[in-house]
């Protein structure tokens, strides 16, 4: 394999060139490549670009800091996807006590905590998959876990490959019914938020279906679309937040993780969806 190429909209593909395979591999969920690129080590899902050394930073903080900013308290955290890891660790660095790593694909975890140089290294995910320390990781189906688990968070997280127009083990994972369960699990103050999409208007359908559903399940939604990189992420309370923004401004000088690519500017920059979005 020299290329992959990955889908954008109809009619319309990228294309990477893969300058070393390290990881070329079936595994029971998902066909998964992890590459050298002119972006570093990449991984890759389905020819679905995930994550790259050069812009993973950008991509986990858009998703996880506006989660740490707009939750009340972060002590205990719930992660659904995620292979990498990064984002359960930008959790413990803000102060979670607890940070339960759920991912149906144990090989994925494992293949890209041992060839990514960002996230969990080999003996840091074998002390999360022991309990031994504030990470759990557990190999189990995220909905299910969601649906049946007596456990409560300040922050659920929801981190997967983009939603399927075609049939899709993990399109459930995006529905009105599964953010409601998620919030069911939420205590007081606490954050739902979930990968929402890209903001192009080739590529927004999933984003534009999101926006719906959020506002249909909480009383406070956030948009966040970062300003540097393709995807956008939504952040949902069930209680009503006046400005959701500036309460996420006004937490950050003290927050416990302090971001490499955001600051207040871009908080407040980036906190509006696009005119297609908001008027779809």
């Amino acid at each position: 394999m020299n290329t992959i190429h990955e889908p954008l909209g109809a009619g319309l593909t990228r294309e990477w060139r893969l300058e070393e395979v390290l990881v070329d591999t079936k595994t029971d969920f998902q066909h998964l490549v992890i590459a050298r690129t002119a972006q570093g080590v990449s991984l890759f899902c389905d020819d679905d670009r995930q994550s790259t050394d050069f812009s993973q930073l950008t991509y986990h903080e858009a998703l996880m800091v506006p989660a740490l900013l707009l939750a009340d308290q972060v002590s205990r955290v719930l992660v659904i996807g995620s292979s990498e890891g990064v984002v359960c660790q930008m959790a413990v660095q803000h102060g979670a006590s607890v940070v339960d790593h759920i991912d149906i694909d144990s090989q994925a975890v494992k293949l890209c905590a041992e060839h990514l140089p960002y996230g969990y290294s080999l003996s840091e995910l074998a002390d999360a998959e022991a309990g031994n320390g504030p990470i759990r990781v557990q190999y189990i189906d995220g909905y299910e876990y969601i649906r049946t688990t007596s456990e409560r968070y300040d922050i659920v997280l929801v981190d997967l490959p983009d939603e399927r127009e075609e049939a899709a083990q993990h399109n459930r994972l995006y529905g009105a019914e599964f953010l409601a369960m998620c919030k069911n699990l939420l205590t007081p103050g606490g954050v739902v938020v979930s990968q929402a999409g890209c903001q192009t208007m080739w590529r927004n359908t999933t984003l534009k279906r999101m926006w719906q559903r959020f506002n249909e399940v909480f009383d406070t939604v956030a948009y966040y679309g970062s300003d540097e990189h393709e995807w956008a992420y939504l952040f949902g309370r069930a209680d009503v937040v006046e400005d959701p923004t500036q309460l996420m401004i006004s937490r950050l000088p003290a927050a416990g993780y302090q971001p490499e690519t955001i600051d207040d500017l871009a908080l407040l920059g980036n906190s509006i969806p696009p005119y297609q979005v908001r008027n779809a």
